[in-house]
């Protein structure tokens, strides 16, 4: 049996489900982007009947995506296919995946259809994709707590229907490793035609054993995992792309298995995703957590320094993590900040590096020494900044035990410096409640997040913000050894998104009626 694992990776759909995470369209583009550097093979980028917004990123991003297979969901209905086919077809590797749920305790209380009827729509769906889409990959949901007999029966009849790949997920995280890799070797010994099908698992984390059933899958001739970077998803995530990956690699000797993903982008990517959707990652977790390569224990430092492999079964440079600590500080130009982002992996465009260095200038002033991870949150902020409709010039707040909070906050917009002052419940509600006074657009604040960056009383702090105007959420970040400032800054970029985007909208309805022959 081949011993290669493709990655199916699921971030822009299950993962993007999980609350607190979505994404808009530009960013899933940014993401699925790093996705194709990091060598998925599968990108499964949304559900697009799901809304107009989801079959737009779907859409883009197999327009943009060309190494990795682009995937679609749909439920086995006609206009969800139509829908996914819409999306994808301009792909280079479509691929339509349809589901229905098979345990009788999703048939009676769900979909309260009998098992026949289910075995219908399943076949009908897959002939039908396949009528569209070369390549379809149908799914059992709950198959975990599927009946043997009756999960065997379809899928045998959908590979006859044309589908490929065969995914048996464990929906709800209720499986243990051992019985979900055996119902794996009794459907690959039971299904005669199993051989000319993909089989594939699907894991969620109910228990924490999502990526312990995904091993015992691959041990029983699973060939596909589906993963999340940073394991979000629904409830309690996914499977952790992250910690499968390294779990084949690291213990080749024992599986005898290999994915094809370039394991040194996988830190960037979960610093990339943490940073799009606002969800840090808890400190222990493992690869990609800030203390998955610290040691604090005197035993431990001792044996490290005298051969890394005693605490460390992977290096941190395995996983894209560089422990080099070149520092920067105000006096570095902009040559030495491009080359160390170039030892870091990141290459910046002129117009990239010019953005980065402005943010990089202001943070020095302030901060005497720069390390990798303040570089880092510098280029996050930096790079996917809106357009700057206002612009942050002065803040000052006054506050104190027996004080009401009050912000001053100058603008500029345009060729006028605006000023403007406000109470508050507290100092960054009164920078905020001061920058809607000046600019006449009231949002509603929905999260709000701080985290340090680096170490030291000196630390750069990154905020994140997400932000309701007018029913539709807009994010915004910044970095600053300032967090008033930041904060200010982070809820501009919001607010510099919404208005982008409400004049990208009225453009485009101008454009619309001029070519309907409509005067405008």
């Amino acid at each position: 049996m081949e011993n290669r694992i493709f990655i199916f990776d699921t971030t822009l759909r299950d993962g993007e489900q999980s609350p607190g995470c979505s994404m808009n369209i530009e960013e899933k583009l940014r993401l699925a982007r790093q996705l194709q550097l990091l060598s998925v093979d599968v990108i499964e980028a949304g559900f697009p009947i799901a809304s107009v917004g989801d079959f737009e990123a779907v859409k883009l991003v197999a327009e943009k995506i060309k190494s990795c297979t682009v995937a679609a969901l749909a439920r086995t209905v006609k206009l969800d296919i139509d829908r996914a086919w819409e999306a994808i077809q301009g792909a280079e590797k479509p691929r339509i995946h349809t589901f229905i749920a098979t345990s009788d305790l999703h048939l009676k209380y769900k979909l309260k259809k009998s098992r026949e009827q289910v075995l219908q729509d399943a076949v009908w769906a897959v002939q039908y994709a396949k009528s569209l889409c070369e390549e379809v990959e149908f799914s059992c949901e709950d198959a975990s707590r599927t009946n043997i007999d009756y999960l065997c029966a379809v899928v045998e009849a959908t590979i006859n229907a044309g589908a490929t790949i065969i995914n048996l997920p464990d929906t709800v995280g209720y499986a243990i490793p051992d019985e979900y890799g055996a119902m794996f070797r009794m459907v690959r010994e039971r299904v005669p035609n199993i051989d000319k099908a993909i089989l594939s698992s699907h894991c969620h984390n109910d228990l924490g054993l999502a990526v312990a059933n995904s091993i015992a899958a691959v041990q029983n001739g699973v060939r596909q995992v589906e993963c999340t970077l940073n394991g979000i998803g629904e409830r309690a995530g996914n499977a952790s792309l992250e910690e499968i990956a390294m779990a084949i690699k690291t213990r080749h000797e024992k599986l005898g298995l290999r994915t094809n993903i370039d394991t040194e982008e996988i830190y960037k990517s979960s610093k990339l995703l943490s940073s799009l959707t606002g969800m840090m990652v808890q400190r222990n977790k493992a690869i990609v957590g800030a203390n998955a390569f610290a040691h604090e224990a005197g035993i431990h430092q001792d044996g490290v320094l005298k051969s890394p492999i005693t605490y460390e079964i992977m290096t941190p440079q395995s996983v894209g993590i560089k422990h080099t600590m070149l520092v920067l500080g105000k006096h570095s130009g902009r040559h030495a900040l491009k080359q160390r982002y170039t030892e870091l992996g990141y290459t910046l465009s002129d117009e990239e590096l010019q953005r980065a260095y402005k943010l990089f200038c202001e943070i020095a002033d302030q901060k005497k020494e720069l390390f990798d991870e303040d570089l880092e949150a510098i280029l996050e902020t930096s790079s996917d900044a809106a357009e700057e409709v206002y612009q942050l010039t002065n803040i000052q707040i006054v506050t104190g035990t027996n004080l009401r909070p009050t912000a001053t906050i100058e603008l500029k917009y345009g060729d006028q410096m605006i000023v403007d002052s406000a109470t508050g419940d507290g100092p960054v509600d009164a920078a905020y409640k001061a920058i809607e006074r000046i600019t006449g657009v009231i949002g509603k604040l929905t999260e709000y997040s701080i985290k340090s960056v680096s170490l030291g009383h000196d630390a750069i702090g990154e905020v994140f913000v997400r932000v309701d105007f007018d029913g539709l959420l807009y994010n915004g970040r910044a970095a600053s050894t300032d967090i008033l400032a930041g904060s200010a800054r982070a809820y501009l970029e919001a607010l510099n998104r919404a208005m982008a985007s409400k004049k990208r909208k009225e453009e485009q309805q101008k454009l619309t009626l001029s070519k309907d022959g409509v005067t405008v």
